[in-house]
């Protein structure tokens, strides 16, 4: 075995270990709450934080942030303290709530300060026009429109317009994507594919059986949880990575003596 399947094979162990926890945790929405014309965001549990900021986080968990200064698909600081990490597919209707109601005032309030990155996770369960929209979107990034093919395919009553050709290559148009020939090569390529995949894998091994999904320095949240419990979660990690900094620093002056 090389060294690099060894790291490889002892991340999935690591990560495994957190697994069966973060499983249940993220299984707690259903279909039922995603499905378009499904239950109401009232039906799905509240994401519940505790006073320690630490409780129901866990470390492997929060590894999975890639922090990659050139990904497309995020916002917000590589070296942000706190990562969100939302697995998501854009036929799912709760996904489009969180995308209009939520994370607009989440962007304003702590990534617009340094303090969240927002990193996008493709995650299509609903079929090909699932897949078709998150490949289409992964080529809008690589024209640096992704964010903004996200606002257009999120926007109140599109998903009900589907996510055909035709529809996907003017929503490119919606979000600026200057070259559409690129774009629908790209969308139509294998590394495309293989983007999408990878990011379905990562969810699947988590045990995300639902969308949306989310991570927030480790710390699972299923479903399109009120905006409190998102503020809740943010500000609980932020919390930790000051205490951790400052320990950090201590220990290192105290060295430097």
């Amino acid at each position: 075995m090389t060294t690099s399947s060894r790291t490889t094979t002892r991340r999935n162990i690591a990560i495994g270990a957190a697994v069966a926890v973060a499983a249940g945790l993220l299984g707690v929405a259903s279909y039922t709450a995603t499905k378009p014309g499904g239950a109401s965001s009232a039906d799905v549990p509240a994401a519940e934080v505790s006073a320690d900021p630490q409780a129901g986080v866990y470390s492997e968990l929060a590894k999975l942030a890639r922090r990659d200064h050139g990904d497309a698909l995020a916002q917000g600081r590589a070296d942000a303290p706190v990562v969100l990490i939302e697995y998501a597919d854009f036929l799912c209707g709760y996904c489009g709530k969180f995308a209009r109601d939520t994370e607009p005032a989440l962007v304003e309030k702590y990534v617009e300060d340094g303090t969240l990155r927002i990193e996008w996770r493709n995650f299509p369960i609903f079929g090909k026009e699932s897949d078709a929209a998150a490949r289409a979107a992964w080529a809008a990034g690589r024209q640096g429109r992704f964010w903004q093919f996200h606002a257009a395919a999120y926007a109140e009553g599109a998903k009900e317009k589907g996510f055909g050709e035709a529809r996907l290559k003017a929503l490119a148009e919606e979000a600026g994507v200057k070259d559409i020939a690129r774009f629908t090569r790209d969308a139509g390529g294998e590394a495309a594919a293989q983007a999408v995949r990878a990011d379905q894998e990562e969810a699947y091994q988590l045990g995300a059986t639902s969308t949306p999904s989310f991570l927030v320095n480790g710390r699972p949240i299923a479903g399109a949880q009120p905006a409190a419990a998102f503020t809740q979660a943010i500000e609980a990690a932020a919390k930790a990575a000051r205490t951790a900094k400052d320990t950090k620093d201590a220990k290192d002056a105290k060295a430097d003596r």
